[in-house]
């Protein structure tokens, strides 16, 4: 066993609370393996209709910049990947947004996509507190830095305090992982742990825990 291998090894009691807090799989990996890109946020930009009005996503946080220089400070990330009971439709799964909007579409598929998404979207609270109590758990093991990074949006309020620029809910909201140019597709790839996407059956949603 080499010295890497040796220090991953003291991270086996996160992975065992992911795994009994519902997550499906994990894998720790040096930090310097989280793969950024600069035009990840740009997804954010062009893709998303809530651009700019929650305090956890672009541009309120990190730039990829900013977030390479933060996470040159740490050592290992834990990766943690789940599986949502939402099932996927080939016929509305790459044009959900779209569907769930149309209101001149076909109403089924529109009902399909906001049913898909509904559900989806009711595991995001389970995911962010297995990452809060992971987070919590390798804050009191030592590693005081240790900052969970959650997969979705935030959807703690049902509109975000952003005209004040205060979060209400500053010791739960996280920042999703994409906001600060994760690429978590390559990043899972070249953990060993791939995820889909298209996402063909069930998504499997996935977080990410920096430790040091």
């Amino acid at each position: 066993m080499n010295q890497d291998e040796s220090e991953i090894t003291q991270f086996e009691f996160l992975r065992q609370t992911a795994l009994n807090l519902g997550a499906t799989d994990t894998r720790v990996i040096k930090s310097s393996e989280v793969i950024v890109e600069n035009r990840v946020p740009l997804k954010c930009r062009t893709g998303c209709i809530t651009y700019g009005t929650k305090l956890t996503c672009p541009p309120h946080v990190p730039t990829p910049d900013e977030f390479r220089t933060i996470l040159s400070e740490y050592r290992y990330a834990l990766l943690v990947k789940f599986t949502s009971p939402a099932l996927a439709d080939p016929d509305i799964i790459c044009s959900l947004t779209q569907l769930m909007n149309d209101k001149k579409g076909d109403p089924d598929k529109r009902e399909k996509a906001t049913a898909f998404m509904s559900q989806y979207v009711e595991g995001n609270t389970d995911r962010l507190n297995t990452m809060l109590e992971l987070e919590k758990q390798a804050f009191n093991a030592g590693y005081t830095f240790a900052l969970a990074f959650v997969n979705g949006s935030c959807r703690l309020c049902e509109t975000c305090n952003t005209k004040e620029g205060k979060c209400l809910h500053p010791t739960r909201a996280r920042i999703p992982e994409h906001a600060v140019g994760i690429n978590m597709i390559k990043t899972a790839e070249r953990a060993g742990i791939p995820i889909s996407f298209p996402v063909i059956g069930h998504p499997s949603p996935m977080a990410l825990l920096l430790i040091d």
